[in-house]
């Protein structure tokens, strides 16, 4: 197996993992806009996507869900959504990372 193969295979497995958790980020914030409308304004929802969306509130998204926060919610769909971007991110995180090794792996050692 040639390290071209390696890498477009680990390179199609990551695109695939960072859209399903960028829709399933999307899907979590049409449900935060319908059960929690505060949190929904405090993390920009509505331009969450947008380039002229805030940064510093973006943020503050990606702290609640990693320190779990929604445990505490009570919207048992709103919890679900939560549980499902965080195992996705952490997914989609390590498939890049591993991406990323692998092009240094092909491309210094000469794999």
């Amino acid at each position: 197996m040639s390290g071209d193969a390696l890498l477009f295979a680990l390179f199609l497995v990551a695109v695939v993992n960072v859209s399903r958790y960028i829709s399933t980020l999307r899907t979590l914030l049409a449900v935060m806009r319908e059960c929690d409308p505060l949190l929904y304004q405090q993390v920009d929802g509505r331009g969450f996507f947008s380039s002229q969306g805030n940064v510093t509130k973006q943020i503050r998204l990606f702290h609640y869900i990693r320190s779990q926060q929604y445990q505490n919610h009570h919207d048992p769909v709103f919890m679900d959504k939560c549980v499902k971007v965080r195992k996705l991110f952490i997914l989609a995180s390590t498939y890049l990372m591993v991406f990323f090794i692998a092009i240094f792996v092909v491309a210094y050692l000469g794999v």
